[in-house]
């Protein structure tokens, strides 16, 4: 009787814990999904502002970001279509699968991983982008 009268009063800790874990997963999947449609629709200076401060120290102009984009993540800046795969959360960070079908039309899988900043929002810190051999056919 005692460890079920613990675990109800421990419930709505619990249920906070995934409701607050949902949310920071949406959110970052929101960045990533804003980030990828500023690219899209051409407005490179809008998905620069989705990376983390850690990125544009090492990209510190929009040239110098898009010239990595452009370069090595042609599947993440113009994909044909994109949808979420599984995340996961590590403290106040968030590893995010991205399935990427690629403007030459082959499967991709890119993993992100964003990070809380100060003001509560989510950026990106890196990606990491191969060819998906689980999706191809």
């Amino acid at each position: 009787m005692h460890r079920i009268l613990c675990a109800l009063l421990l419930l709505p800790t619990l249920l906070a814990d995934v409701v607050a874990g949902e949310a920071d997963i949406r959110a970052a999947q929101d960045t990533i999904g804003a980030q990828i449609e500023a690219f899209k629709r051409g407005d490179d200076a809008a998905a620069y502002d989705y990376a983390a401060p850690g990125i544009k120290n090492v990209f510190p102009t929009l040239e110098a970001f898009m010239a990595m984009v452009t370069g090595a993540y042609q599947p993440v800046y113009k994909p044909q279509s994109y949808a979420f795969g599984k995340a996961e959360e590590a403290g106040s960070a968030i590893v995010q699968q991205v399935l990427i079908v690629g403007p030459d039309g082959k499967d991709y899988e890119a993993v992100y991983t964003l990070a809380l900043q100060p003001d509560g929002t989510y950026k990106i810190t890196g990606v990491s982008l191969k060819t998906s051999k689980t999706l191809s056919t």
